[in-house]
């Protein structure tokens, strides 16, 4: 039975029974057959994990960094909810004396609807000149403006409103919420299934959502503007309030988190570009 079990080398010639295995001889039995195997499997393995990493998979590095910039676009998205849910766009308020000396009319709106309080004259600062700020405790009644609905435009301290800045700035922050819904089912994409090719498009939107909120706040300002030059009956002082910080904040953000799934979706690495190590240089 062993008579017949042949091991052959390389070339094809046959090695008889025994040989390699005796005294003095080199490890060409069994065992080193099958050692000689298990190298040659650990070897296509190596190579086969590279090949996998190189044709597109993403490195548990890769992957923090894309968590990490995806963590700054959620802080923007946040920010951006905050600002788009609140009436604090920007407070008007006549002087605290204008109607008489107990109480005296705020008001405050935002993209969707406004509010007015009645405050306490003695609860206001006495450096303070006009009535406000909303924030002090009062009765207050808040309307949804009709300019979405029946076209009307809202009327406060006897100044009208501008329908077509306040719709148009409405609709750019609701696009601009869109966007931002889609770049994050983007990055979502890019770490589930381990491709960066998602985060080109991720950055696309980031960035353009937040432009948009930018131009969003520029809108409603000339709104605002267009709004006091509406009448001059009643003298009013105006200054934008914190759902306005809350949603520049945001556009900021945004564009930085584009930024950064941009560079983390390029093929090179910018800063080693930029900055080579002195090895690199120097070679």
């Amino acid at each position: 039975m062993w008579s017949t079990f042949f091991l052959h080398e390389e070339d094809g010639r046959p090695i008889p029974p025994g040989a390699g295995v005796g005294p003095g001889a080199g490890p060409l039995g069994l065992t080193g057959v099958m050692g000689g195997r298990g190298a040659g499997a650990g070897a296509m393995g190596v190579k086969r994990r590279a090949k996998a990493s190189t044709s597109g998979g993403m490195s548990e590095v890769q992957e923090g960094k894309i968590k990490l910039a995806f963590f700054v676009a959620i802080v923007g998205v946040v920010l951006t909810v905050l600002g788009l849910g609140t009436e604090y766009w920007v407070e008007l308020s006549p002087p605290k004396t204008f109607y008489n000396n107990q109480t005296c009319l705020a008001a405050h709106y935002g993209l969707w609807k406004g509010c007015t309080r009645t405050l306490w004259v003695a609860d206001i600062s006495p450096e303070r000149e006009s009535c406000g700020p909303a924030e002090l405790p009062g009765e207050s009644n808040c309307t949804y403006f009709k300019f979405y609905t029946t076209g009307e435009n809202a009327v406060i301290f006897q100044k009208t409103t501008e329908k077509s800045l306040n719709v148009a700035a409405a609709m750019m922050a609701l696009f601009s919420l869109f966007l931002m819904v889609m770049g994050a089912i983007c990055i979502t994409t890019a770490l589930s299934k381990g491709e960066s090719f998602f985060l080109k498009p991720a950055s696309v939107c980031f960035i353009l959502s937040g432009l948009l909120m930018l131009l969003s706040l520029i809108l409603f300002n000339q709104s605002v503007l267009s709004f006091l030059a509406s009448d001059h009956s009643v003298p009013l002082h105006h200054e934008l309030s914190w759902s306005v910080s809350c949603v520049g904040c945001a556009g900021a953000i945004l564009i930085l988190g584009g930024i950064l799934f941009l560079l983390l979706a390029l093929p090179f690495s910018p800063w080693r570009k930029c900055f080579p190590p002195k090895n690199e240089s120097d070679s």
